[in-house]
Protein backbone atom coordinates (compact mmCIF):
# COMPACT_ATOMS: atom_id res chain seq x y z
CA UNK A 1 0.00 0.00 0.00
CA UNK A 2 1.42 3.41 -0.90
CA UNK A 3 2.54 5.94 1.69
CA UNK A 4 -0.29 8.32 0.75
CA UNK A 5 -3.13 5.85 1.14
CA UNK A 6 -2.16 3.67 4.08
CA UNK A 7 -4.62 3.91 7.00
CA UNK A 8 -4.44 1.92 10.22
CA UNK A 9 -5.86 1.84 13.71
CA UNK A 10 -4.01 3.93 16.29
CA UNK A 11 -3.48 0.89 18.50
CA UNK A 12 -1.61 -0.95 15.70
CA UNK A 13 0.39 1.88 14.15
CA UNK A 14 4.13 1.62 14.73
CA UNK A 15 6.85 4.23 14.93
CA UNK A 16 8.13 2.86 11.61
CA UNK A 17 4.73 3.60 10.01
CA UNK A 18 4.97 7.21 11.18
CA UNK A 19 8.50 7.48 9.84
CA UNK A 20 7.41 6.18 6.42
CA UNK A 21 4.47 8.59 6.29
CA UNK A 22 6.68 11.54 7.27
CA UNK A 23 9.51 10.49 4.95
CA UNK A 24 12.12 10.37 7.72
CA UNK A 25 13.95 7.71 9.71
CA UNK A 26 12.41 6.01 12.77
CA UNK A 27 15.24 7.50 14.85
CA UNK A 28 14.19 11.00 13.76
CA UNK A 29 10.58 10.30 14.74
CA UNK A 30 11.70 9.00 18.13
CA UNK A 31 13.83 12.08 18.66
CA UNK A 32 10.96 14.39 17.69
CA UNK A 33 8.59 12.71 20.14
CA UNK A 34 10.97 12.33 23.06
CA UNK A 35 13.48 15.17 22.58
CA UNK A 36 11.59 17.73 20.46
CA UNK A 37 14.15 20.46 21.19
CA UNK A 38 16.63 18.47 19.07
CA UNK A 39 14.44 18.67 15.95
CA UNK A 40 13.68 21.73 13.83
CA UNK A 41 10.20 23.26 14.04
CA UNK A 42 9.49 22.40 10.39
CA UNK A 43 10.49 18.76 10.86
CA UNK A 44 8.46 18.50 14.08
CA UNK A 45 5.40 19.80 12.24
CA UNK A 46 5.95 17.26 9.46
CA UNK A 47 6.20 14.39 11.95
CA UNK A 48 3.27 15.61 14.05
CA UNK A 49 1.19 15.70 10.87
CA UNK A 50 1.99 12.04 10.23
CA UNK A 51 1.15 11.20 13.86
CA UNK A 52 -2.27 12.86 13.50
CA UNK A 53 -3.00 11.24 10.14
CA UNK A 54 -2.25 7.77 11.46
CA UNK A 55 -3.73 8.32 14.95
CA UNK A 56 -0.41 7.07 16.27
CA UNK A 57 -0.23 6.39 20.02
CA UNK A 58 3.30 6.27 21.42
CA UNK A 59 3.84 2.99 23.24
CA UNK A 60 5.23 3.78 26.68
CA UNK A 61 4.71 0.23 27.95
CA UNK A 62 8.34 -0.53 27.13
CA UNK A 63 9.39 1.92 29.83
CA UNK A 64 10.01 1.43 33.51
CA UNK A 65 6.33 1.39 34.43
CA UNK A 66 5.34 -1.35 32.01
CA UNK A 67 4.13 -3.60 34.81
CA UNK A 68 1.50 -1.03 35.88
CA UNK A 69 0.05 -0.37 32.43
CA UNK A 70 -2.79 -2.88 32.36
CA UNK A 71 -3.92 -2.01 35.90
CA UNK A 72 -4.24 1.74 35.35
CA UNK A 73 -7.40 3.66 34.39
CA UNK A 74 -6.87 7.23 33.13
CA UNK A 75 -9.42 9.83 34.25
CA UNK A 76 -9.45 13.23 32.52
CA UNK A 77 -11.30 16.11 34.21
CA UNK A 78 -11.37 19.90 33.70
CA UNK A 79 -10.35 20.75 37.28
CA UNK A 80 -8.67 19.19 40.30
CA UNK A 81 -9.46 22.16 42.57
CA UNK A 82 -13.24 22.04 42.06
CA UNK A 83 -15.04 19.98 44.72
CA UNK A 84 -17.46 18.71 42.09
CA UNK A 85 -14.80 16.82 40.16
CA UNK A 86 -13.04 15.63 43.30
CA UNK A 87 -16.27 13.90 44.36
CA UNK A 88 -16.65 12.33 40.92
CA UNK A 89 -13.08 11.03 41.14
CA UNK A 90 -13.76 9.61 44.61
CA UNK A 91 -16.75 7.72 43.20
CA UNK A 92 -14.60 6.34 40.38
CA UNK A 93 -11.81 5.35 42.76
CA UNK A 94 -14.20 3.52 45.08
CA UNK A 95 -15.18 1.13 42.29
CA UNK A 96 -11.84 1.00 40.46
CA UNK A 97 -9.82 -0.01 43.51
CA UNK A 98 -12.19 -2.85 44.34
CA UNK A 99 -11.72 -4.09 40.77
CA UNK A 100 -7.92 -3.95 41.11
CA UNK A 101 -7.28 -0.71 39.16
CA UNK A 102 -5.41 2.46 40.07
CA UNK A 103 -6.19 5.89 38.61
CA UNK A 104 -4.08 8.26 36.52
CA UNK A 105 -5.48 11.80 36.65
CA UNK A 106 -5.28 14.54 34.02
CA UNK A 107 -6.47 18.13 34.56
CA UNK A 108 -7.38 20.04 31.37
CA UNK A 109 -8.36 23.37 32.98
CA UNK A 110 -11.27 23.41 30.48
CA UNK A 111 -8.81 23.44 27.57
CA UNK A 112 -9.65 20.95 24.77
CA UNK A 113 -6.11 21.11 23.38
CA UNK A 114 -4.80 20.09 26.78
CA UNK A 115 -7.39 17.31 26.88
CA UNK A 116 -6.01 15.95 23.61
CA UNK A 117 -2.47 16.06 25.01
CA UNK A 118 -3.46 14.20 28.18
CA UNK A 119 -5.38 11.52 26.31
CA UNK A 120 -2.57 11.03 23.80
CA UNK A 121 -0.12 10.54 26.66
CA UNK A 122 -2.40 8.24 28.65
CA UNK A 123 -3.14 5.98 25.70
CA UNK A 124 0.58 5.51 25.33
CA UNK A 125 0.46 3.43 28.52
CA UNK A 126 -1.99 1.05 26.81
CA UNK A 127 -4.79 1.28 29.42
CA UNK A 128 -7.77 -1.08 29.11
CA UNK A 129 -10.14 1.93 28.98
CA UNK A 130 -10.55 5.51 30.15
CA UNK A 131 -13.01 8.01 31.64
CA UNK A 132 -13.38 11.56 30.31
CA UNK A 133 -15.42 14.37 31.86
CA UNK A 134 -17.63 15.83 29.13
CA UNK A 135 -18.76 14.93 25.65
CA UNK A 136 -17.30 17.90 23.75
CA UNK A 137 -13.87 17.18 22.30
CA UNK A 138 -11.65 18.16 19.40
CA UNK A 139 -12.32 16.05 16.32
CA UNK A 140 -8.81 14.62 16.48
CA UNK A 141 -9.43 13.58 20.09
CA UNK A 142 -12.58 11.71 19.06
CA UNK A 143 -10.71 10.04 16.18
CA UNK A 144 -7.82 9.06 18.43
CA UNK A 145 -10.07 7.49 21.07
CA UNK A 146 -12.24 5.70 18.50
CA UNK A 147 -9.20 4.30 16.70
CA UNK A 148 -7.77 3.15 20.01
CA UNK A 149 -10.72 0.80 20.13
CA UNK A 150 -11.06 0.25 23.88
CA UNK A 151 -13.94 1.22 26.21
CA UNK A 152 -14.40 4.88 27.09
CA UNK A 153 -16.97 6.49 29.38
CA UNK A 154 -17.87 10.18 29.01
CA UNK A 155 -19.31 11.67 32.19
CA UNK A 156 -20.90 14.80 33.73
CA UNK A 157 -23.40 15.46 30.96
CA UNK A 158 -25.95 13.54 28.95
CA UNK A 159 -24.82 13.82 25.34
CA UNK A 160 -26.32 12.96 21.98
CA UNK A 161 -23.20 11.55 20.30
CA UNK A 162 -21.12 9.63 22.84
CA UNK A 163 -17.92 8.00 21.68
CA UNK A 164 -18.88 4.83 23.57
CA UNK A 165 -20.70 5.00 26.93
CA UNK A 166 -22.24 8.16 28.41
CA UNK A 167 -23.13 8.73 32.10
CA UNK A 168 -24.43 12.14 33.09
CA UNK A 169 -27.27 14.62 33.30
CA UNK A 170 -28.89 17.17 31.00
CA UNK A 171 -27.57 20.61 31.91
CA UNK A 172 -30.04 22.17 29.50
CA UNK A 173 -32.93 20.60 31.44
CA UNK A 174 -31.32 21.71 34.71
CA UNK A 175 -31.36 25.29 33.43
CA UNK A 176 -34.97 24.91 32.37
CA UNK A 177 -35.93 23.54 35.79
CA UNK A 178 -34.33 26.43 37.69
CA UNK A 179 -35.86 29.00 35.36
CA UNK A 180 -39.34 27.51 35.80
CA UNK A 181 -38.83 27.63 39.57
CA UNK A 182 -37.84 31.30 39.52
CA UNK A 183 -40.68 32.27 37.20
CA UNK A 184 -43.18 30.39 39.41
CA UNK A 185 -41.89 32.40 42.40
CA UNK A 186 -42.73 35.61 40.56
CA UNK A 187 -39.30 36.76 39.38
CA UNK A 188 -39.28 38.53 36.04
CA UNK A 189 -35.79 40.06 35.64
CA UNK A 190 -33.54 37.03 35.85
CA UNK A 191 -29.79 37.09 35.24
CA UNK A 192 -27.48 34.14 34.66
CA UNK A 193 -23.93 34.66 35.99
CA UNK A 194 -20.90 32.40 35.53
CA UNK A 195 -17.21 32.12 34.74
CA UNK A 196 -15.63 31.41 31.35
CA UNK A 197 -18.83 29.81 30.07
CA UNK A 198 -17.44 29.46 26.56
CA UNK A 199 -14.91 26.98 27.94
CA UNK A 200 -17.26 25.71 30.67
CA UNK A 201 -19.85 24.78 28.06
CA UNK A 202 -21.99 22.85 30.54
CA UNK A 203 -22.71 26.16 32.27
CA UNK A 204 -23.58 27.57 28.86
CA UNK A 205 -26.05 24.72 28.34
CA UNK A 206 -27.75 25.67 31.62
CA UNK A 207 -28.01 29.27 30.42
CA UNK A 208 -29.56 28.06 27.18
CA UNK A 209 -32.15 26.15 29.22
CA UNK A 210 -32.95 29.33 31.13
CA UNK A 211 -33.25 31.31 27.89
CA UNK A 212 -35.69 28.77 26.43
CA UNK A 213 -38.02 28.97 29.43
CA UNK A 214 -37.94 32.77 29.57
CA UNK A 215 -38.75 32.96 25.87
CA UNK A 216 -41.69 30.59 26.44
CA UNK A 217 -43.04 32.90 29.15
CA UNK A 218 -42.30 35.98 27.02
CA UNK A 219 -39.86 37.29 29.62
CA UNK A 220 -36.77 39.20 28.56
CA UNK A 221 -33.62 37.12 28.69
CA UNK A 222 -30.48 39.06 29.54
CA UNK A 223 -27.10 38.27 28.06
CA UNK A 224 -25.25 36.14 30.64
CA UNK A 225 -23.03 38.02 33.06
CA UNK A 226 -19.61 36.40 32.63
CA UNK A 227 -16.29 36.72 34.42
CA UNK A 228 -12.99 35.57 32.91
CA UNK A 229 -11.61 34.76 36.39
CA UNK A 230 -11.67 31.28 37.94
CA UNK A 231 -14.75 30.55 40.02
CA UNK A 232 -14.59 31.26 43.78
CA UNK A 233 -16.90 32.47 46.58
CA UNK A 234 -15.09 35.82 46.66
CA UNK A 235 -15.74 36.28 42.95
CA UNK A 236 -19.41 35.44 43.51
CA UNK A 237 -19.66 38.32 45.96
CA UNK A 238 -18.05 40.69 43.49
CA UNK A 239 -20.31 39.51 40.69
CA UNK A 240 -23.41 40.10 42.83
CA UNK A 241 -22.48 43.77 43.26
CA UNK A 242 -21.51 44.12 39.61
CA UNK A 243 -24.85 42.67 38.42
CA UNK A 244 -26.89 44.94 40.69
CA UNK A 245 -24.81 47.94 39.68
CA UNK A 246 -25.05 47.17 35.95
CA UNK A 247 -28.64 45.88 35.91
CA UNK A 248 -30.34 47.43 38.98
CA UNK A 249 -33.78 45.99 38.16
CA UNK A 250 -32.48 42.40 38.42
CA UNK A 251 -34.64 40.49 40.90
CA UNK A 252 -33.04 37.01 40.62
CA UNK A 253 -29.56 35.69 39.80
CA UNK A 254 -28.93 32.08 38.82
CA UNK A 255 -25.23 31.50 39.39
CA UNK A 256 -23.45 28.82 37.37
CA UNK A 257 -22.33 27.03 40.54
CA UNK A 258 -22.76 26.99 44.31
CA UNK A 259 -19.35 28.50 45.04
CA UNK A 260 -20.37 31.71 43.31
CA UNK A 261 -23.87 31.67 44.79
CA UNK A 262 -22.67 31.08 48.37
CA UNK A 263 -20.16 33.89 47.97
CA UNK A 264 -22.97 36.16 46.75
CA UNK A 265 -25.09 35.41 49.82
CA UNK A 266 -22.18 36.06 52.20
CA UNK A 267 -21.39 39.34 50.46
CA UNK A 268 -25.05 40.34 50.56
CA UNK A 269 -25.01 39.97 54.35
CA UNK A 270 -21.99 42.27 54.61
CA UNK A 271 -23.59 44.84 52.29
CA UNK A 272 -27.05 44.62 53.95
CA UNK A 273 -28.66 43.38 50.72
CA UNK A 274 -31.80 41.42 51.59
CA UNK A 275 -31.97 37.93 50.11
CA UNK A 276 -34.44 37.12 48.55
CA UNK A 277 -36.41 40.36 49.12
CA UNK A 278 -34.03 42.55 47.10
CA UNK A 279 -32.68 39.80 44.85
CA UNK A 280 -33.10 36.03 44.82
CA UNK A 281 -29.98 33.85 44.58
CA UNK A 282 -29.79 30.34 43.10
CA UNK A 283 -26.90 27.98 42.36
CA UNK A 284 -26.00 24.65 40.85
CA UNK A 285 -24.30 21.47 42.15
CA UNK A 286 -25.91 20.95 45.57
CA UNK A 287 -22.71 21.35 47.61
CA UNK A 288 -22.99 20.88 51.41
CA UNK A 289 -22.26 24.57 52.02
CA UNK A 290 -25.45 25.51 50.14
CA UNK A 291 -27.57 24.40 53.09
CA UNK A 292 -25.35 26.08 55.71
CA UNK A 293 -25.54 29.73 54.64
CA UNK A 294 -28.36 32.08 55.70
CA UNK A 295 -30.66 32.11 53.90
CA UNK A 296 -30.11 28.54 52.71
CA UNK A 297 -29.28 28.42 49.01
CA UNK A 298 -31.73 27.18 46.40
CA UNK A 299 -29.74 24.94 44.10
CA UNK A 300 -29.87 22.01 41.72
CA UNK A 301 -28.11 18.97 43.15
CA UNK A 302 -26.15 16.73 40.81
CA UNK A 303 -25.29 13.17 41.98
CA UNK A 304 -21.55 13.59 41.66
CA UNK A 305 -20.30 10.51 43.51
CA UNK A 306 -22.98 8.41 41.82
CA UNK A 307 -21.78 9.65 38.42
CA UNK A 308 -18.26 8.51 39.29
CA UNK A 309 -19.37 5.15 40.63
CA UNK A 310 -21.66 4.39 37.69
CA UNK A 311 -19.02 5.49 35.17
CA UNK A 312 -16.43 3.20 36.78
CA UNK A 313 -18.89 0.29 37.02
CA UNK A 314 -19.73 0.63 33.33
CA UNK A 315 -16.05 0.79 32.35
CA UNK A 316 -15.01 -2.18 34.49
CA UNK A 317 -17.95 -4.16 33.12
CA UNK A 318 -16.91 -3.42 29.52
CA UNK A 319 -13.28 -4.26 30.26
CA UNK A 320 -14.50 -7.60 31.60
CA UNK A 321 -16.19 -8.29 28.26
CA UNK A 322 -19.76 -7.64 29.31
CA UNK A 323 -22.22 -5.77 27.06
CA UNK A 324 -24.01 -2.87 28.77
CA UNK A 325 -27.81 -2.79 28.75
CA UNK A 326 -27.65 0.85 27.67
CA UNK A 327 -24.84 3.12 26.50
CA UNK A 328 -26.77 6.22 27.65
CA UNK A 329 -27.33 6.60 31.40
CA UNK A 330 -29.19 9.71 32.59
CA UNK A 331 -28.52 10.17 36.34
CA UNK A 332 -30.86 13.22 36.46
CA UNK A 333 -30.76 15.93 39.18
CA UNK A 334 -32.85 17.39 42.01
CA UNK A 335 -34.12 20.93 42.57
CA UNK A 336 -33.45 21.93 46.20
CA UNK A 337 -35.84 24.87 46.76
CA UNK A 338 -34.74 26.83 49.83
CA UNK A 339 -35.08 30.30 51.34
CA UNK A 340 -32.74 32.20 49.01
CA UNK A 341 -35.47 32.30 46.36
Amino acid sequence: MSRSTKTTSGAGVTLKDVAQRAGVSPMTVSRALNRPEMVSAALREQIEGAVRELNYVQNRMAGALASAGSAVLPVVVPSLSNTVFIEVIEGIQEVAQKAGFQLMLGNTDYDLEREFAWISMFLGWSPPGLIIAGTKHLQRTRRLVKHYGRPVVETMEYGKRPIDINVGLSHFKAGETMAEHLVARGYRDICFAGCRITADYRAKQRYEGVATVLAHHKIRCRTPFVSSEPSSPALGGDMLLDVLRTCPTTDAIFFANDDLAVGAILRAQRESIAIPERVAIAGFNGLPTAALVTPALTTIASPRRAIGRIAAEQLVSRISGETPESKHIDVSFELMARNST
